[in-house]
């Protein structure tokens, strides 16, 4: 089974992302901030990463910067979200900007795009 690791510091979207994609088959590892889902990449590396932008501790384009560098991680696909229209430069090969709110059949298109099914 596929693993999805969901970062966002508003529990709110973090249930509603975990419950949509463990609905479609997915495992699901939650983290409220990048520092948090750096170690917990870094422990056990899922299939893709769906991280928010502005979160605190350590924001979704350092959490983008930090995979990038590290030779076990660069290659696992990452979806950044966010309400602004812009993000700054991202250094990381497979970053997908997608700006909120998205749709749950568009967020459900996107992963499978990523990663294939369940």
């Amino acid at each position: 089974m596929k693993k999805i690791l969901v970062v966002d510091d508003e529990f709110d979207l973090l249930t509603t992302w975990r419950l949509v994609l463990q609905l479609e088959g997915y495992t699901v590892v939650t983290a409220a901030n990048g520092v948090q889902a750096l170690s917990l990449a870094r422990a056990d590396p899922p299939d893709l990463i769906v991280t928010d932008w502005m979160m605190p501790k350590m924001d979704g384009v350092a959490l983008c910067r930090a995979l990038a560098a590290d030779d076990r991680l660069m290659r696992i696909p990452v979806v950044l979200s966010s309400a602004a229209e812009r993000t700054p430069p991202i250094e990381h090969p497979l970053v997908e900007f997608h700006r909120k709110p998205l749709s749950i059949d568009s967020f459900v298109e996107i992963v499978a795009r990523l990663i294939g099914p369940a």
